[in-house]
């Protein structure tokens, strides 16, 4: 199958992944300009009233951005829907992305034929994160375009099966546009994705430790200074199994070793305010390829790092075969 052609002006296979609280349009705007795929939950623009204000910013200067560089356009941009129960502006914020028609829509936690079918109304693109087959073949029953594969080791909501397994079982029957996520923060990791047989690398937590992500600075440092080890899977803090910064959960006065078990019925996309220790405020969110990262930098030294070493890698490839 052909990639839809919104695809063709990536400079490389990769989708910035939307990240609660942090993404915003400086984030997202410096990696499609950058010539990834920028993303953001439209639930970050608070009040409602401020995604349409988000969108029309986003979306002029990335048409100035490729009128003053015709040579190199940006990359497309997408806004992610949470499809859960909990969340009461999905309509509200599906008519704003009507409106500025975005080129992307990621939904997650919920399926829905009638949500596909009003993006592609627009002539906008559907991608829908799973966590394992089962969910996969009903998202494309639904009308999704594309799969996002979120495999063991992605930060937040995270899958437990290998990505090798979750990639090989999809390709078994969807020939469609397929991402995969979890823990790939290197260029020859993104060439190691295509080699499994995904399209797109998603990735994360290496922007979080960004200059343009709106993350605490101690945020930010966790993600320079954690490895692998420092990662904790747990439903405790939004009833769904997540990966997070050990520091932070001990910031909370919790003892990440020994937490209780969480309850669905706890998540909540409602906005509500709590004194209790709050994913993804205070819990922060974190994927378990962080040990690669070893300084805060611009989203386009990050990615020319990744282009870099993607190109290395293809190279070393080649010369070993």
């Amino acid at each position: 199958m052909t990639l839809p052609a919104i695809f063709d002006r990536l400079r490389l296979p990769v989708i910035g992944s939307p990240l609660f609280i942090i993404s915003g349009p400086d984030l997202v705007i410096a990696q499609c300009k950058a010539g990834i795929v920028g993303s953001f939950p439209a639930l970050n623009a608070r009040p409602q009233a401020l995604l349409d204000e988000w969108l029309h910013r986003i979306t002029e200067e990335l048409a100035q951005h490729n009128r003053d560089h015709p040579d190199r356009p940006a990359a497309p941009f997408a806004v992610n829907q949470i499809v859960h129960k909990s969340n009461d502006r999905l309509e509200a914020d599906l008519a704003t992305c009507a409106k500025w028609q975005v080129p992307i829509v990621i939904t997650s936690l919920g399926a829905r034929e009638d949500l596909n079918h009003a993006v592609h109304g627009w002539g906008g693109v559907t991608l829908h994160d799973i966590i394992d087959d089962r969910f996969a073949r009903k998202a494309i029953e639904k009308g999704a375009d594309g799969l996002i594969a979120v495999a063991a080791g992605a930060g937040g909501h995270a899958g437990r099966l290998s990505p090798f397994a979750l990639v090989q079982e999809i390709r078994q029957w969807f020939d469609g546009p397929l991402a995969l996520s979890g823990s790939i923060a290197t260029g020859g990791a993104v060439l190691a994705a295509q080699a499994m047989g995904a399209d797109f690398a998603y990735i994360g937590s290496p922007f979080i430790a960004t200059t343009e992500a709106n993350a605490d600075p101690d945020y930010k440092q966790g993600i320079v200074s954690g490895r692998a080890s420092d990662i904790v899977y747990s439903d405790l803090f939004t009833g769904v199994h997540g990966n997070y910064l050990r520091s932070s959960v001990q910031r909370a006065g919790l003892d990440p070793d020994n937490l209780p078990q969480g309850d669905l019925k706890t998540m909540d996309f409602g906005g509500g305010n709590s004194a209790k220790p709050k994913a993804w405020r205070d819990i922060w969110g974190s994927g378990q390829g962080i040990g690669v990262v070893d300084a805060v930098e611009d989203v386009a030294v990050r990615v020319e790092r990744l282009e870099r070493e993607y190109r290395a890698a293809r190279e070393r490839l080649g010369l070993r075969a």
